[in-house]
């Protein structure tokens, strides 16, 4: 039963981080900006939810909570301003941008952090961060369940996204620059503020996934390793939730079960008796993305002008 407890809350954990951040996908793809830089997005926000935690470490409850997720939101919207600068005003190639700030986001954070390192201890050149007391504030236990508040979070954010994108006047004027956007032009929409704040949400949703990602299951981050391709692996979540926030929440489930697998399989005789390395557990996730995908994404429209840069001139 424990095992299943473990299952439940890693599989929760994932998807709520997959949530964040394929969503924060689905808004600049909506806008007609492909984000490939959500994995350097999420770094970046992990760094700014890490800084707040190891500078401001007398805060407690729900003001740490408040906190870090500022930081993390913070730091994920600065940093994306650099595809929205790139991308709508240069009508620059989006995934080179992209390419290019998952390079730069892993490297920067890296930096800063053995810089904070070496400033407390001249020794000490790791880029770790340690958040053991300031982890305890975002999670509640229920008996054996350790409930974390960014469970209900996604769920917050998957609802208000869904609102927004069908429900408002903003979320139908962001689709329909990522569908057509000298269309949108013509009736007064201003389709670079429109992209513009479908890529700053971008940035913010996925700077928080960041924090979620690094706050699971561990109470330290060694900023170097990154987060593991999970950026890409949330753009998958989305391509197969046909970029639509409830279909989304569906994939992310079923892809944070996969990952989950590689944390808790040693709990399961069954899969312990086919001696398999813990490598292929931990693959699994990226095997099966790979997999349906292939079977998937033809069925699969991304907005028609995601990708093209809006050229004011052209009709």
């Amino acid at each position: 039963m424990t095992t299943f407890i473990l299952l439940l809350q890693y599989t929760l954990i994932f998807a709520s981080v997959l949530t964040l951040v394929a969503l924060g996908g689905c808004y600049s793809e909506h806008s007609g900006v492909i984000n490939i830089g959500l994995e350097g997005i999420m770094v970046m926000g992990a760094l700014g939810g890490a800084l707040v935690m190891r500078f401001f470490p007398q805060l407690t409850g729900f003001a740490m909570v408040a906190a870090a997720m500022i930081g993390a939101m913070l730091f994920g919207m600065i940093y994306s301003i650099l595809l929205a600068f790139s991308a709508v005003n240069l009508q620059a190639d989006q995934t080179i941008i992209g390419t290019a700030m998952n390079m730069l986001g892993l490297a920067l954070a890296t930096v800063i952090v053995k810089a904070i390192n070496m400033a407390q201890d001249s020794s000490n050149v790791s880029s770790t961060m340690v958040y053991v007391e300031q982890k305890k504030n975002f999670i509640i236990r229920i008996g054996h369940f350790e409930f974390n508040w960014f469970m209900v979070i996604a769920i917050v954010i998957l609802v208000i996204a869904y609102i927004v994108l069908y429900k408002t006047r903003f979320g139908l004027r962001l689709q329909s620059c990522g569908e057509h956007p000298q269309a949108a032009a013509s009736v007064g929409i201003d389709v670079y503020k429109m992209r513009w704040s479908g890529v700053l949400i971008s940035g913010l949703l996925g700077g928080l996934g960041g924090l979620v990602y690094i706050l699971a299951g561990v109470s330290e981050w060694k900023f170097e390793n990154g987060v593991a391709g999970f950026g890409f692996l949330a753009m998958a979540v989305m391509i197969f939730g046909q970029y639509k926030p409830i279909r989304i929440g569906v994939s992310a489930i079923l892809f944070g079960l996969f990952r989950a697998l590689g944390s808790v399989y040693t709990g399961f005789p069954l899969l312990v008796a086919l001696h398999l390395p813990s490598t292929v557990y931990n693959m699994l996730p990226y095997i099966v993305c790979l997999v349906i995908l292939a079977f998937t994404s033809k069925n699969s429209r991304a907005p028609k002008a995601d990708g093209i840069p809006y050229d004011k001139s052209s009709r």
